[in-house]
């Protein structure tokens, strides 16, 4: 019984590491997704600056793009940087509250908001479950808490 209890305990740990290494893969995808926000924000200050600066000619008189569609390119990237930066800080406090044993139903949740990202956080997520989801798991938790 003992010998059942030492391999169950040894699996769960070497399974927590492995999610909570998973984690940090995850949020530093997201961290340096994250910079494609920052391009696509830098894009729009450009254009917005750029168009507000054209100079007006005979031929195309009121044609002129407007400059405030620049600056929705630029809003739109900081909305995705600010996002994405967001789930990449969550990912790693997920990360590190696995390896604390800390805070289940913090990890539950992201793991619920991760498996939205298919197919890595879907099966992240998935994984999860399954193992947060154990009582000997919650039970490590739990006394840790």
């Amino acid at each position: 019984m003992t010998e059942e209890i030492d391999r169950r305990s040894i699996i769960d740990e070497e399974q927590l590491r492995l999610l909570s290494l998973g984690y940090m893969v995850s949020g530093g995808f997201a961290a340096c997704l994250s910079l494609l926000g920052l391009m696509y924000m830098l894009m729009g200050v450009i254009m917005g600056t750029a168009f507000s600066h054209l100079p007006e000619t005979p031929s195309r008189a009121g044609q002129q793009p407007p400059a405030f569609i620049g600056w929705i390119f630029a809003c739109i990237g900081l909305a995705m940087f600010v996002g994405l930066i967001a789930i990449a800080a969550a990912k790693f406090r997920v990360a590190w509250c696995i390896k604390h044993r800390k805070s289940r139903t913090f990890c539950m949740v992201i793991a619920a908001i991760g498996c939205l990202e298919i197919p890595y956080g879907t099966l992240l997520g998935v994984f999860s479950f399954l193992v947060l989801g154990r009582d000997s798991v919650a039970h490590l938790f739990s006394s840790n808490g």
